[in-house]
């Protein structure tokens, strides 16, 4: 489950323009990973059924990366969580199912409200929960401090990764932008999410 922060101060019509094209992008993008699909339900809330705790963290690190390439400017709080769910799973939307996953899924979403980490993951191991988690707070602490007109050439990064490809592609002076890799900590970004992948292998 997700929610988008701070909602209430942004335009309506186009935070749910946005909202609903992201999370269509990942639908499409990674059709596979779901048994029940990115669900807007309440206006700035989605809630899905992932197959793994795998595809559902490449959905979240997507899901975050695409805001980024699209130059969207909200932040979404997110739950992954182990649990069970009672009825059928829906496969075509996430309406209509029960259980005490989806319960706890969402008592954890309103709780995290209250604090500055983004990310909450609880799986069925609990040492394998507190890593995914401090490095999932490391993760926020390099895509939180970009502003929003960073977008560009850290999407740009994102798809080139040599810093002088990325110049070459937005017209801009290598020696500016090696210094923006820098600053940016765009490596150090990549370290924190290579990590991610390596604890769910």
């Amino acid at each position: 489950m997700a929610d988008i922060i701070r909602s209430g101060q942004k335009k309506g019509t186009v935070l749910m323009s946005d909202f609903n094209r992201i999370s269509n992008t990942i639908n499409t993008n990674f059709k596979g990973a779901f048994l029940s699909p990115i669900t807007i339900t309440l206006g700035d809330e989605f809630q899905s059924v992932v197959r793994s705790l795998n595809d559902g963290i490449e959905v979240i690190i997507n899901f975050e990366e695409s805001i980024i390439k699209s130059n969207i400017s909200f932040k979404l709080r997110y739950v992954l969580n182990y649990g069970n769910i009672e009825t059928p799973i829906n496969p075509e939307n996430a309406y209509g199912m029960l259980g005490k996953g989806l319960t706890d899924s969402r008592k954890m979403l309103e709780e995290e409200k209250h604090n500055e980490k983004r990310f909450f993951i609880k799986t069925n191991d609990m040492k394998l929960s507190d890593q995914l988690n401090l490095a999932f707070y490391i993760y926020q602490s390099f895509i939180d401090n970009w502003k929003f007109k960073d977008y560009k050439i850290v999407s740009t990064f994102f798809e080139y990764k040599d810093y002088k490809i990325v110049a070459r592609i937005l017209n801009r002076d290598q020696s500016s932008v090696w210094r923006r890799e820098k600053s940016l900590k765009i490596n150090e970004y990549l370290a924190a999410r290579d990590l991610i992948h390596l604890l769910i292998e």
